[in-house]
């Protein structure tokens, strides 16, 4: 750059300023402004990237719900296992509702060593936990042990109550509760756990292994519904009839499965305290007794399909049948002769007697067993069962008196399954309290026209016998009474009877068996002195089939009967 002229030259304004073109620092094309709108530009449009990458990002993770590399982490992390804090499984009905169930709880317990103000302590925990009077709070904390427990399974509140009063020496042992949410609906069938929840009784003893080692539920064959509606309609008629308790079994004919059973009086498996001895008591599966005139179906099957009797066949009822030892006579006999369907409807000893001698002491014990009747069912699901008391002779005088029900003592569960046997077709099912996935293998028992046709031989007893309170319109119902002696001291008692009721819906194509018992219900200016089967446990079957018909889903067929069609009918016509 030249800065001065030569001499006598001048410069105009701003002349003296010259640029150099050359100059690499400074280029007139890339002036500050430009520059600074250009920088402004590519800012902008970053800013605008970043936002549209969080976008696509976040409709890709929020709502598509893909990640990107999950694939890769999910072979890169490890699994976690979270184990289920609760060690005993649940147990449900057949529609999945918990019928028992596991709930975390706490213990109180003392260090008495520790505590230092004693009565004061025991004063205070006697107003947190009502239940515990102040003179047994105070007996364990003077106690000379270093560990005792004051209180098992507190309530959450009652927990925090106590932890408040920051008392050194009292501290909470967390553990598990078993609860029952039916309280004793179920008691006889599920039993009960002790204070370290092993189960010592029901189901919760013969699955303890399967409760402890597996978190999934185990599911019963029973339904929680049925069992409510039959066991309130017994208790019902246990009080009206002044019985000393009773029992009912609501069978499938079909698979066995036990859909309700009920044994009175039961118990609450929740309380802590030591239930009475009688509560405990499930006659259902461990209760012997001589049924009576039960039997006599099973007697009258044996007949038919042992072919030595006839529909046509015609037994003296005349006059008492006398025997060696013991002299055989009715109920309020008919005083005739007597075909099978007659038999069974007027409930004849005698005839019955004469059906047994005739087919044989051989025939009639093979008959018998096959039903089940000499073994203990074993395979049924609870601790409590009971093996049949049987003669240890069985003469002729036996083969007599077992044709219709003495002789031989068997569990309510026996003569249900036995019967089941008798009007599903002839097939033996083995009865069980766990839900099916599957029909069972069965056992041929008996012939199907045998079974077929004590179908209609037992219809017959409900329309025109002892079981007429029982015949519900609709439903079918056909069954056969039983009226038994109590034994007591080793001589039958007049007044001390068990009543029976065996039945089974709809006949002409037998779905469930319904089995009833009471013990020693009381006659009354109601039942005209009489307290027979016909009078107690009849009526009190016809009202638990009245109620449990629809629970089962099953349509009433009015068609059945006549009378009630010719009714139906008229009514449209008015």
């Amino acid at each position: 750059m030249r800065l001065f002229k030569k001499k006598n030259e001048f410069y105009l304004p701003g002349e003296e300023i010259k640029l150099n073109r050359t100059f690499s620092n400074y280029n007139i094309e890339k002036d500050p402004l430009n520059s600074c709108k250009s920088r402004m530009f590519w800012a902008v449009l970053g800013v605008i990237a970043v936002y549209v990458l969080i976008a696509v990002r976040t409709f890709m993770v929020c709502i598509s719900g893909y990640t990107p590399g999950k694939d890769k982490e999910d072979d890169i992390l490890p699994q976690v296992h979270i184990a289920n804090p609760i060690t005993r499984a649940d147990i449900i009905d057949r529609n999945g509702a918990i019928i028992a169930t596991t709930l975390p709880t706490v213990n109180l317990y003392a260090k008495p060593h520790k505590i230092r103000n004693k009565p004061e302590v025991a004063a205070k925990l006697s107003e947190l936990i009502p239940d515990m009077l102040y003179e047994d709070i105070l007996e364990r904390l003077n106690t000379k042990k270093k560990f005792v427990y004051i209180k098992r399974n507190l309530s959450l509140a009652q927990k925090y109550q106590i932890y408040a009063l920051g008392v050194e020496g009292l501290d909470f042992e967390k553990v598990e509760k078993r609860v029952y949410p039916h309280s004793n609906l179920f008691s006889h069938i599920l039993g009960k756990t002790n204070i370290d929840d092993i189960g010592i009784s029901g189901i919760e003893k013969e699955f303890n292994e399967r409760l402890t080692t597996s978190d999934v539920p185990l599911q019963l064959s029973v339904d929680a519904g049925i069992q409510d509606t039959i066991r309130e309609k017994l208790l019902s008629a246990i009080n009206k009839f002044d019985a000393l308790g009773g029992a009912a079994i609501l069978m499938d004919v079909n698979t066995g499965e036990v859909l309700a059973m009920i044994s009175l009086p039961d118990f609450d498996p929740n309380l802590n305290t030591t239930p009475e001895e009688r509560t405990q008591f499930n006659f259902a599966t461990l209760g012997l007794y001589e049924p009576g005139s039960v039997l006599k179906i099973f007697n009258a099957a044996m007949g038919l399909d042992s072919g030595k009797i006839k529909l046509t066949d015609k037994f003296d009822a005349t006059k008492p049948l006398k025997l060696r030892y013991n002299t055989i006579k009715d109920y309020r006999g008919e005083n005739r002769w007597l075909d099978l369907q007659e038999i069974l409807i007027h409930s004849s000893n005698i005839g019955s007697a004469q059906i047994a001698l005739k087919v044989g002491k051989e025939q009639q014990r093979k008959f018998l067993k096959n039903l089940g009747l000499f073994d203990t069912i074993k395979s049924f699901e609870v601790t409590e069962k009971a093996h049949p008391s049987l003669p240890r002779r069985w003469g002729e005088e036996t083969t007599a008196t077992v044709a219709y029900g003495y002789g031989i003592s068997v569990t309510p569960l026996h003569l249900i399954t036995a019967f089941s046997a008798v009007v599903n077709g002839g097939t033996y099912y083995k009865p069980t309290l766990i839900k099916l996935d599957e029909q069972p293998t069965g056992k041929k028992v008996m012939a199907q026209k045998t079974s077929m046709t004590m179908r209609k031989l037992l219809r017959g007893v409900v329309v025109k016998g002892s079981g007429k309170r029982a015949n519900v319109p609709g439903y079918e119902v056909a069954g056969k009474t039983g009226t038994a002696l109590k034994l007591v001291k080793g001589n039958y008692i007049d007044k001390k009877v068990m009543t029976s009721f065996l039945a089974t819906f709809p006949v002409s194509n037998p779905k469930y068996a319904l089995f009833l018992m009471m013990d020693e219900p009381k006659a009354s200016k109601a039942t005209f002195g009489f307290a027979t089967s016909g009078w107690n446990t009849v009526p009190t079957a016809g009202e638990i089939i009245t109620a449990i018909a629809p629970q089962l889903n099953i349509k009433a067929n009015y068609d059945i009967d006549d009378k009630r069609s010719k009714m139906i009918e008229a009514s449209y016509k008015r």
